[in-house]
């Protein structure tokens, strides 16, 4: 039985008797009470009725107690039953716990019996592993035994070849090495020669379809611009107005324009001189306003030169927009169509830039639509790509970095800047966007009319490319031919093959792109001729 069912039981057994022992008490009292008092009559009738009291009492008494002890008997029982069932459940989980002890022991048993079986084995391996290591040791020993007496064989080998040879091995091995240079070198040379005149001969169709196909579909003028910086007068007489009293007018206008006028004997023609083309052109609109109304004075120079000048600003933003509406491009900064405008009065070479950058923006998009790019992109790229020329008398620099600064700070896209500060190589070309508006900046500038040089920078170019061709070693003769466009080098045959000619025309040609500016291309030529000739007496 637990120890929750005895002490119900023992606690039932307690309120009986306890109960008990009250009635007990409770008639003891009443004896005592009965006894102690007077013989009188009425008194023992009293002592009756409380006696009969009592006894009810004490009957009512008994029977709760009773009830109670029933009540306290069958909470016992059920105890007692509730107690077995307890027991008996204790004793199945007894009997579960031994049988999963037992089963546990006889797998721990078995675990213990794998255990020591793979000691065993490694036992025997170790043995094995040690045995093992004992033979490679000896064979190591062996191995370092043979490799001396190789080394020692091998270096009587040396001795007795330097003897025969008559060279010391250091010797014959720089000699060796250098043969087998010079055979790699020329090995070396062949293959680059055969790569390179092959994808020189795909790439020139390519590009030469291309290119062609683009100058076949651009159509321009032929003939090279100028800035026309001379004023025709409709008589000598107007010269002398243009002075004034004392030179009082020219001393005005020339303070007023910032453009020195020129006049000499050329008859009816002033001439305006400045370094500054949208300046002197501002001056030209101004006098020939000042001459057609035929009042010329400090004041009216004056009130003429604002209004030209504001005229030529409205003319410089319209021919902006022309150039991009003809392009097909907008959102493009006001400032940026300003600039382009100002490029209306610049020339290069005698090329009207403006032009120029229209006509290289048609060839770069024309090749971009036959390579698959964007011809918008690329029509920017080109457009912009002499954009600092309208600030280089302004700004000290190269007008390809100038310009490039000048994008990036009007929000124009990196490809864009990278473009136009590339186009010249000033920096390293690193878009597909850069090299094709170098090849439009080229075809604009090297197509026939279209620029002209002076004299002098002519002869120097055509003295330097000869010069440079002339330094290099195996040359006999060399001849700028065709305009600069062309340097034909006549070479030594007994000096120079045909391997390393092929190698001279590429290093001149390396030179003449690293030191010289020019338009278009120049091509180098080099002649290796062989004669052999005898005199029949």
């Amino acid at each position: 039985m637990p120890d929750s069912a005895l002490g119900v039981v023992i606690a039932a057994l307690a309120g009986a008797g306890i109960v008990a022992l009250l009635v007990f008490a409770v008639v003891l009292v009443l004896r005592m009470v009965l006894k102690r008092s007077p013989g009188v009559e009425g008194g023992e009738t009293v002592a009756k009725a409380e006696l009969d009291d009592a006894r009810r009492t004490a009957a009512d008494i008994r029977h709760r107690a009773e009830s109670e002890a029933a009540d306290i008997r069958k909470q016992a029982e059920a105890a007692i039953e509730q107690a077995t069932l307890s027991r008996q459940a204790v004793e199945e989980e007894s009997r579960a716990l031994k049988d999963d002890l037992r089963e546990l022991r006889v797998d721990l048993e078995r675990r213990e019996n794998r255990l020591a079986e793979r000691e065993e084995r490694l036992d025997a391996e170790q043995v094995q592993i040690a045995e093992r290591g004992r033979q490679l040791d000896q064979q190591e020993l062996e191995l370092a035994h043979q490799r001396d007496e190789l080394l020692d064989i091998a270096a009587e080998r040396r001795l007795i070849l330097e003897r025969v040879a008559g060279l010391t091995a250091e010797a014959a091995k720089a000699e060796l090495v250098n043969d087998v240079e010079s055979q790699a070198k020329r090995e070396a040379a062949i293959i680059v020669r055969d790569l390179e005149s092959e994808a020189r001969q795909q790439g020139e169709e390519r590009a030469r379809r291309i290119i062609t196909l683009a100058i076949q579909r651009l159509a321009s003028e032929q003939t090279a611009e100028s800035v026309v910086s001379v004023l025709h007068l409709p008589s000598d007489e107007m010269k002398g107005r243009i002075i004034g009293r004392e030179g009082r007018n020219i001393r005005a206008f020339e303070s007023i324009t910032g453009v020195n006028l020129i006049i000499d004997d050329t008859p009816e023609a002033v001439l305006l001189s400045c370094f500054d083309p949208v300046r002197r052109e501002i001056a030209r609109l101004a006098l020939e306003t000042l001459v057609l109304d035929g009042r010329i004075h400090p004041h009216r120079i004056e009130e003429v030169y604002d209004r030209s000048k504001s005229e030529i600003e409205q003319l410089c933003a319209r021919a902006g927009e022309d150039a991009l509406v003809e392009l097909g491009l907008t959102d493009m900064h006001d400032e940026l169509v300003t600039l382009l405008g100002r490029l209306r009065y610049r020339t290069s070479y005698g090329q009207n830039v403006l032009k120029h950058l229209v006509e290289s923006g048609h060839l770069a998009g024309m090749m971009a639509s036959e390579l698959g790019l964007d011809p918008r992109l690329l029509k920017r790229c080109a457009l912009l790509h002499d954009i600092g020329k309208a600030l280089t008398h302004e700004v000290e620099g190269s007008h390809a970095l100038i310009g490039a600064e000048i994008a990036r700070r009007y929000g124009e896209d990196e490809e864009v800047v990278h473009a136009i500060e590339a186009h010249h190589n000033e920096v390293e070309v690193r878009t597909v966007e850069a090299v094709l508006t170098q090849a439009a900046d080229a075809i604009s500038g090297g197509r026939p009319g279209a620029r002209r040089e002076s004299l002098e920078s002519y002869v120097k170019r055509l003295q330097r490319l000869e010069e440079i061709a002339t330094g290099h070693d195996g040359v006999e003769k060399v001849f700028a031919m065709q305009a600069g466009r062309e340097v034909r080098v006549m070479v030594l045959p007994d000096k120079v093959d045909d391997i390393q000619a092929q190698v001279l025309a590429r290093d001149i040609a390396k030179q003449v792109e690293e030191e010289l500016t020019y338009p278009g291309q120049i091509r180098v030529t080099v002649v290796r001729e062989s004669r052999s000739i005898e005199i029949a007496r």
